[in-house]
């Protein structure tokens, strides 16, 4: 979560737990809220959406954040419900002009995948984010060398394309400078680190990399070996991110080759959870990742 000095949120702050970063959980914070104040007053989602000129699906996007506000609809949704001029509406219609500022991610909009943005702010509001990566080190631990040879694997056009992208995967990894940054738990699979990528001295740079964050307050690092054989989370990499926000669930993120999956329905983030927990009683404890690194590396 942003620490208070990084916050623009004024006098009605209390009204609300600590406000998350970016215009995706903006949207699905203010979302929560109305739908919340909608049930409260009784109102069914197709009175609502007469209030603002507009149709069932529309308030029933707005309420699950898969769309942008427009201030003078919040404003008609509260009035409607109830809520007139205090803290609590000004704090909501400050929460709408919020949700519409673009991301810092929008500077590279031009080249990502639409299906990318939504994780982009889902990460920076996550306090605590658990990964597998079965062919990758994580995005959050690579270096930009690293970073651009996988990138490139998806055959860009161009070299500025490559670099572009590598900035933003490089610009995520701020979260982790945070004054208060979230905790990060990977469990990294042992043919991520024997698998060279981009040439034996960028894979040195990346295992010494990784070697340094072992140090990190806020990450801990597990190798799951060869060894321990089969297991449930072979199927492929996922991350899950965990809220201290109220109004946000869990959700579990799959990227894919042309789409990314986004999960959040207690069952199905219930099960991630106990496949990655099995995950990290099977890999190595934390504390022995540095020497396995340093053995990969001196074999390179």
């Amino acid at each position: 979560m942003l620490s208070p000095e990084d916050s623009n949120w004024e006098t009605a702050a209390p009204l609300f737990s600590p406000r998350p970063a970016g215009p995706t959980v903006q949207r699905l914070v203010l979302g929560g809220h109305l739908r919340r104040l909608r049930e409260e007053a009784g109102m069914t989602t197709e009175r609502a959406a007469m209030s603002i000129r507009g149709s069932h699906s529309k308030i029933s996007r707005m309420e699950h954040g898969r769309v942008g506000f427009k201030e003078r609809d919040i404003a008609d949704l509260l009035t409607l419900y109830g809520i007139g001029p205090g803290d609590e509406r000004e704090a909501l219609l400050n929460l709408a002009r919020e949700a519409s500022t673009p991301g810092w991610w929008q500077t590279y909009a031009d080249i990502l995948p639409h299906w990318v943005e939504p994780y982009f702010g889902l990460e920076a509001a996550a306090s605590f984010i658990r990964e597998y990566e079965l062919q990758f080190v994580p995005g959050l631990l690579q270096i930009e060398d690293y970073a651009r040879a996988v990138i490139r694997l998806g055959n860009l056009p161009s070299q500025e394309e490559v670099n572009r992208r590598a900035w933003a995967r490089i610009s995520r990894q701020e979260i982790l400078n945070r004054k208060n940054p979230p905790k990060l738990w990977a469990v990294v699979d042992e043919n991520a680190l024997r698998r060279v990528i981009g040439g034996p001295q960028i894979m040195r740079a990346q295992l010494e990399h990784l070697i340094e964050m072992c140090e990190h307050p806020a990450v801990t690092l597990q190798i799951l070996p060869f060894s321990a054989g089969a297991h449930r989370a072979l199927g492929g990499a996922f991350t899950l991110l965990r809220y201290t926000e109220p109004d946000l669930r869990d959700v579990v993120y799959i990227e894919q080759l042309t789409s990314a999956l986004y999960l959040d329905k207690p069952t199905e983030v219930d099960a991630y959870l106990e496949v990655i927990e099995e995950v990290c009683l099977q890999a190595e404890p934390a504390g022995k990742t540095p020497g396995i690194l340093k053995a990969v590396l001196s074999n390179l």
